[in-house]
This record gives C-alpha cells, sequence and structure tokens, in this order.
C-alpha cells in the first residue's frame, strides 16, 4: 500500500465540465453533467453557485410533484436528498434519503436500492453517524452490481472512513475502488490520487488509525457459536474458541437464523437447539437442512421427498419435492419432475418443468437459484430464459446461452457470437461479437448511467 503526496489547491471534477442552466435544462440532466470540485483536506464536493442548486431543489420538487410511482419518487427524492446535502440542509437531505430508500425497497430493484442506500448513507456521513452510513455503503456494494457503481461505492466508503481516522481501511477503498475501474476510468483515478493525498497527511500527523475492519464487522453481525469437537463428541465454541454449548452430540449443524440441527448419540433424527442449548424440537427427522429464512427442509428419508417447517415444526410447505434449495427472500427453488420456485406459503410460482435452474453471472459465479435481485436462468431442452423471483418469464427459454449482467442479459447465439438484452428481454446488441467482454464494453458505452451521482 502506498500513498503520495497532494499538489496544493488540486480539485477534481468528476461531471462533464458543460451544464446546462438550472432555470431550463431538466433538474436531473442538470445535476447528472454538474462538474464537481472536491475539497482536498476534507474530500467533500463544494459548489460554487449555491443558488444554482437552489433552482434545481425547486424543479425536482415539480417534479416530485407530478410523480405516480415508486421509482420515480425515489429517485427524485434521493437527488433532492443529494441537493440538500451540498447546502448543508443535513436535516431535510436525511428526510428525503430516508423517505426515498423506502420508496426504492419497495420496487425490488437492486441497482435502485443500492443508489438510494448511497445517497442516504453519504448524507448521514456528513452528519457524522458514520455507523449507520458505513453500514448502508456495505450493504448497498453488491457483487452483482455494476463494476463502474461499485468502484463508487467504494470510494465513497474511504472518504467515510477518512472522516473517521480509519487511514489504512479508507486506503483499502480506494483501491478496490481502483482494482474494479482504475484503468478505464480517468476521472476517478485523479479523485483517488487526491483523495490518497488527503490520506497521506494525515497519516503523517497521525498515523494509520484503526486496523481495518471486516464486511461482517461493518454490518454488525453478530458471529454465532460454530460446531467444535471435544473428544469424540460435538458442541459450539464461540470467536474466542471457548465452549459454550456442551459437547454432546454426535454431530451438529452450523446455526442458521439463530437455530441449529444437533443429533445425540443414541437417535439418528435430528433435534433443534438454539444458541443457548435449550432444545426446541425434539428428536424428528432423519435428514434436515439448515434454517433459511426462516423455514427449514427436512425429510422423512427414503421416497417421502422435502417439506419445509418453521421452528416451531409446524410443516408449510407440505408438497414433498424430490430436490429443493434454501429459501432466500420468501422463495426456494425446488423439484419436482423439473426444476421450478415455491414460496413460503407452498405456492409454486415458477413451474417445476425446466430441465436447470442454474444461473451465470457476467463476472463468471454461479448462483444456484435466484440473484440478489431475484433472476434466475432457466433451462428447457438446452435453450435458457430468465425468470424472476415472481414467476413472471422474462427472456423466454430460447438461448443457448445466457449470462446475467447488472444492467441486462448477455446471449449466446451457439455458434460463438454473443450479443445481449436489456432488462426487458427486447434487444440490446445484436449477437455479432465473438467475446462476452465486447460485448460488456459496449454494454458500458450504451448505458452512460451505471454511475449515477451521489
Amino acid at each position: 500500500m502506498s500513498v503520495g503526496t497532494r499538489a496544493a489547491g488540486m480539485s477534481v471534477g468528476s461531471r462533464d465540465a458543460g451544464h446546462q442552466s438550472a432555470a431550463q435544462g431538466d433538474p436531473e440532466q442538470v445535476l447528472a453533467s454538474y462538474r464537481w470540485r472536491l475539497d482536498p483536506a476534507t474530500l467533500r464536493e463544494v459548489v460554487e453557485e449555491p443558488d444554482e442548486f437552489r433552482t434545481i431543489r425547486r424543479r425536482l420538487t415539480e417534479k416530485l410533484g407530478a410523480a405516480v410511482d415508486n421509482k420515480s419518487r425515489a429517485r427524485l427524492l434521493s437527488l433532492r436528498a443529494v441537493v440538500s446535502r451540498i447546502l448543508g440542509e443535513l436535516d431535510d437531505a436525511l428526510a428525503d434519503g430516508r423517505l426515498a430508500l423506502t420508496y426504492a425497497e419497495a420496487t425490488g430493484e437492486l441497482r435502485r436500492t443500492a443508489v438510494a442506500q448511497a445517497r442516504l448513507a453519504h448524507v448521514l456521513r456528513w452528519r457524522g453517524e458514520f455507523v449507520e452510513a458505513d453500514r448502508l455503503f456495505a450493504e448497498a456494494n453488491s457483487t452483482e452490481l455494476p463494476q463502474r457503481l461499485r468502484a463508487v461505492l467504494h470510494e465513497h466508503a474511504g472518504r467515510s472512513c477518512y472522516d473517521q481516522g480509519r487511514l489504512m481501511e479508507a486506503c483499502h477503498h480506494f483501491e478496490r475502488a481502483l482494482d474494479l475501474r482504475g484503468t478505464e476510468d480517468p476521472e476517478l483515478q485523479a479523485r483517488i490520487r487526491l483523495s490518497l493525498d488527503a490520506v497521506a497527511e494525515r497519516v503523517a500527523e497521525t498515523g494509520f488509525g484503526p486496523y481495518p475492519r471486516s464486511r461482517e464487522e461493518v454490518l454488525e453481525r453478530d458471529r454465532p457459536p460454530m460446531p467444535a469437537r471435544d473428544g469424540d463428541l460435538w458442541g459450539f465454541s464461540d470467536p474466542d474458541g471457548d465452549l459454550v454449548v456442551a459437547a454432546e452430540y454426535a454431530e451438529a449443524q452450523p446455526f442458521r437464523d439463530g437455530l441449529a440441527w444437533v443429533r445425540r448419540p443414541e437417535t439418528e433424527r435430528w433435534s433443534l437447539i438454539d444458541r443457548a442449548g435449550a432444545t426446541v424440537l425434539e428428536p424428528s427427522y432423519p435428514v434436515v437442512r439448515s434454517f433459511s429464512d426462516g423455514l427449514a427442509w427436512v425429510s422423512d428419508g427414503g421416497d417421502a421427498g422435502w417439506v419445509a417447517i418453521d421452528a416451531t415444526g409446524e410443516v408449510v410447505v407440505p408438497h414433498g419435492f424430490a430436490d429443493v434449495r434454501p429459501f432466500q427472500r420468501g422463495v426456494a427453488v425446488v423439484r419436482r419432475d423439473g426444476w421450478g420456485a415455491v414460496d413460503r406459503n407452498g405456492r409454486i410460482v415458477v413451474p417445476t418443468r425446466h430441465h436447470g435452474f442454474a444461473t451465470v453471472l457476467a463476472d463468471g459465479r454461479y448462483v444456484d437459484g435466484f440473484t440478489e435481485e431475484g433472476l434466475a436462468v432457466v433451462e428447457v431442452a438446452g435453450r435458457r430464459g430468465v425468470v424472476n423471483r415472481a414467476g413472471k418469464v422474462l427472456v423466454a427459454p430460447s438461448y443457448p446461452a445466457l449470462v446475467v449482467h447488472p444492467v441486462a442479459f448477455l446471449v449466446g447465439d451457439g455458434t460463438g457470437r454473443w450479443g445481449a438484452l436489456d432488462r426487458r428481454g427486447e434487444p440490446l446488441i445484436e449477437p455479432v461479437h465473438r467475446d462476452r467482454d465486447e460485448v460488456v464494453a459496449e454494454i458500458e458505452r450504451l448505458l452512460v448511467d451505471t454511475s449515477p451521482v451521489l
């Protein structure tokens, strides 16, 4: 890790130099094209004409009055929060930011929610409410988002750490931003250089500060006891290695949702315990899977099939499936004659007629079921399509290859050529490219709003 020396008075713009008049242009476009200047000591945005921003806010308010859907309200409220923050009116910014996040979450869209979280986090950072700000930056930064947006999220998280004197952690975020987009984004490079110069000056005065936190620590996730062997039996130990649940089990599964399955030596059936070691369910099933989203799949073995129970042991999904995956956000992938999906009430939301239900992401990762955004690639007779968590078919199974990109779907024609569809399943790029990376680069050129103003 290295940091440079700051040039005195250096400032960096992150938007195009020319921008429309706030009184004449669309306020969203004016804001998107505004040329920001970063204060080299505080790493906060500075504006030269506050009255222009008051005009932008007034015009955003006018647009908000005509907004009728959650998407528009989330976008306009969070942009108004940005403007109020820049003007130093942080109470108004906080109120707009929180309401914007409520509307964004109601859309169920990952990217829209992440942007609202980041804009609210930025307000909280300026207010000095760092615990919630850092948590929101961490929650927003999903690996399923465009790299350009993820890089900016790391940049802003780094600035929040800088404010707190967590300078080593700030450097980690800045370096991660460069890893994601540094060679392709000169403006990001310039802002990071400015930020690292600011870090260097502060390090010379105060040192690097506390050791960097893990993502789990930032999210304040409580680490449950882990299975630990003591002699021939299993118990559970805390993060320090101390045994907190006595070793009296022949087998033990990790805690999930505050509950763990354990099997005593005298039985082939599993019991359920809480984190204190108290028995929640007496020995019940010979085959069990961990709780997730408040439900667990269990089976009596043989051809009985899988059913889902709640923490009281009540069967809530009684169908008896041949194979199952954990519940996530109210839906689980299941197999009967074919693969499909079922909700928490046992309702089939995706018919069990698909030959495959595995999703490939543009970064090369595989998801066994639905993505965070609620999308899944399904296969019928070697052809792939896309369904969402509600069971809606977004792309009919008609492509030999299909990959989920953060803002599109990459599709292959089976001859080595690739193109793309938009998120509605409509053609975006013709399948003329011989490399998926070429398609991704074309998407970056077409979809310029992968890095919204935060």
